[in-house]
């Protein structure tokens, strides 16, 4: 992961980094690149049992799942942008765009990862902190940093996309589809990297347990098995 020098994800959600960057995030911070991670929200409209988690303690149980997630990765370096997580049909307030640029000039990234226009789910907050971070990458990135947008190939959407409809995780148009030889990241994680992800992901216990519950632990680990950027723009 050396040739990506510093990184800087710019994601909406506590666990949005983990799955689409996890992989990425580790290799990285293992060679001792710099990685800096940035979430939006704190999460906090995102309780799948209210029993268990109530909406008014979520704020703080998704950071605290955050942070143990991250530790997993080896990443220390993290920010919140401390906006209200409401629902998947919300966007994200504005002002958060103007936190966004003031990173992207603090940072200097080689390499910024965030989500398409197409939000990878539909979800409006993603399509949010996409807007910030591309029209933040334009304004302020070094000369020859590139910008990614996640994305999945037409192999994994044709094995996962059936097995993942009963969830509605995914909204008309989405998910994102690139042809792998139009991707500028692929990265297909070992066992070992594999392991450390799902040590990751595991911390975000109040949102992937009714998944696994659904897919079962062997589905749910292998459709996280890959993580696939395709470039979204270069700074000259």
């Amino acid at each position: 992961m050396n040739e990506l020098g510093t990184i800087l994800g710019v994601w909406a959600h506590p666990d949005d980094e983990t799955y689409l960057s996890a992989g990425i995030m580790a290799a990285a911070a293992d060679t001792g690149s710099r990685v800096v991670c940035v979430t939006a929200t704190r999460g906090e409209g995102g309780s799948m049992d209210e029993e268990r988690w109530p909406p008014d303690t979520m704020a703080e149980v998704r950071e605290g799942e955050l942070e143990r997630g991250l530790a997993h990765l080896g990443v220390t370096e993290h920010h919140w942008l401390d906006l209200p997580d409401i629902d998947m049909d919300t966007p994200l307030p504005d002002v958060g765009s103007l936190r966004v640029v003031e990173l992207m000039r603090e940072v200097r990234p080689d390499t910024v990862l965030t989500f398409g226009p197409d939000g990878m789910t539909g979800h409006e907050a993603h399509k949010s902190v996409c807007r910030w971070a591309t029209e933040a990458f334009a304004d302020a990135a070094p000369s020859g940093a590139s910008l990614h947008y996640a994305t999945m190939t037409p192999a994994y959407v044709a094995e996962f996309r059936e097995i993942f409809e009963p969830l509605n995780i995914f909204r008309p148009g989405t998910p994102p589809v690139t042809p792998p030889s139009e991707l500028s990241i692929d990265m297909a994680l070992d066992d070992e990297a594999l392991a450390r992800k799902w040590k990751a992901i595991s911390e975000h216990e109040s949102q992937i347990g009714y998944i696994i519950d659904a897919l079962g632990e062997d589905v749910f680990r292998r459709q996280m098995a890959n993580e696939w950027f395709r470039l979204g723009a270069v700074r000259e």
